[in-house]
């Protein structure tokens, strides 16, 4: 009997050491943009093995189209989207069959940015004032909020197009201020520009405080045990960013060399502390404040149910 027993192990053995391993299962992120260090805790988790830990070969991937990721991801071509909560209510609201279930960025990054050596100085200066945006309809009504908290409406300023180039318009007098440069970003790129700016915070100004980046999937997708998995993996590579930043640092800009330049250098040290420590968690209450405000600013017609967008998935 026991020898039967030894040469069935030597035998299971041998066939493990002969048959290949089993391969990680892939998972397809969609950024939301161009790589940068918004998505620090995806390529430390990458950099470090922590996917691979979980048994995840995750694919981070850059849009050619900023606004496709939701819709693909909707439509079932990849697994995982980074999006902006005030978006996914009205993707929400459009019908696309989407679900948050975890968050990147924790904190808003939007601002109201002018000149710190120009007239504006409060936010009711703004009184007859350029302002530049790059989208409609989330923007617009972050601004009409913030003019309101000073006693000004949007009829009391221009809203000009300037589609992305906030920064340049900024700089070239072409407007008075802009609405949607990123705090961690556009006000390090005014400095280096030689122009110091002056932001105002939506959360200090009549905004409900949201998070900036979120991860989304697919609603017939978030019982998928990927996902868990994900999450957990990001958060320890947020945890290790937060312990350990030099290390973090030089992992991101070896794996991306052709980012690592001042800008960027200073954008992760901005960015850091607002990565989310625990990503699957959910603040049902803070999502409904946002859905209620975004109500209120028009943008939606009833107030959806919280589990019908947002959902904390457990281990």
């Amino acid at each position: 009997m026991i020898l039967r027993s030894l040469a069935a192990a030597i035998g299971l053995a041998a066939a493990t050491l002969s048959s290949p391993a089993l391969a990680a299962d892939k998972l397809t992120v969609l950024l939301e943009w161009f790589v940068n260090p918004d998505h620090v805790p995806l390529v430390v988790a990458r950099e470090k093995g922590f996917f691979a830990a979980r048994d995840l070969d995750v694919d981070l991937v850059a849009p050619t189209d900023p606004s496709a990721p939701p819709r693909l991801v909707a439509a079932g071509q990849a697994d995982v989207a980074i999006h902006y909560q005030p978006n996914l209510m009205l993707d929400t609201k459009a019908g696309l069959p989407l679900i948050r279930f975890g968050t990147l960025v924790e904190t808003p990054l939007n601002t109201v940015m002018v000149k710190a050596d120009g007239p504006i100085r409060s936010l009711a200066d703004l009184k007859g004032a350029k302002i530049g945006y790059s989208v409609a309809g989330i923007e617009e009504a972050l601004l009409s909020a913030m003019l309101g908290s000073a006693g000004l409406r949007l009829s009391d300023v221009e809203l000009v197009n300037v589609n992305f180039a906030l920064t340049p318009s900024l700089l070239s007098g072409n407007v008075d201020a802009t609405v949607g440069a990123f705090r961690n970003f556009e006000l390090t790129q005014m400095r280096l520009e030689g122009s110091a700016g002056r932001t105002f915070f939506p959360e200090e100004h009549g905004v409900p405080a949201y998070d900036e980046l979120i991860f989304v999937t697919a609603k017939d997708k978030i019982a998928d045990p990927r996902l868990p998995r994900f999450l957990s993996a990001v958060e320890e590579a947020a945890i290790f960013a937060t312990n350990h930043p030099d290390e973090a640092r030089d992992l991101f800009f070896k794996a991306y060399p052709d980012l690592d330049d001042e800008l960027n250098r200073r954008a992760f040290d901005d960015t850091l502390p607002r990565f989310a420590k625990r990503p699957a968690a959910l603040d049902g209450a803070r999502y409904e404040r946002l859905s209620a405000f975004m109500k209120k600013q028009g943008l939606l017609d009833t107030m959806p149910s919280l589990a019908d967008y947002a959902v904390e998935l457990k281990p």
